[in-house]
């Protein structure tokens, strides 16, 4: 059974920093792409950023562009996303996920795992 562990997060004003991670464990096969996505309250979850587990490339949504960075490190299976520059928009619950095979990286509805989610406030 895939886990995946979520840490990271919390109160900041806007312009500052959080750092998100997510551990993945009881895997037993290779993944394809791990992402982020977030859920404000009343809205859709969506798509923030993912990287590929064997090449690292990375997508963003193009509001989090320059601010945001994902990386991932294959020998922890952890992922970190690194938030700078928030903004009270970025205000919302945050999801790691695991997809197995590839598919389309920005669709929620394509992820297999799910992590528990962790909220991040951005004060104005």
């Amino acid at each position: 059974q895939v886990q995946l562990v979520q840490s990271g997060g919390g109160l900041v004003q806007a312009g500052g920093s959080l750092r998100l991670s997510c551990a993945a464990s009881g895997r037993t096969f290779s993944s394809y792409i791990m992402g982020w996505f977030r859920q404000a309250p009343g809205k859709d979850r969506e798509f923030v950023a993912a990287v590929r587990w064997s090449d690292g490339r990375s997508y963003y949504r193009d509001s989090v562009k320059g601010r945001f960075t994902i990386s991932r490190d294959n020998a922890k299976n952890t992922v970190t996303l690194q938030m700078d520059s928030l903004k009270p928009e970025d205000t919302a619950v945050y999801y790691c996920a695991d997809q197995v095979y590839s598919s389309n990286y920005y669709d929620p509805n394509e992820y297999n795992y799910w992590g528990q989610g962790t909220q991040v406030t951005v004060s104005s």
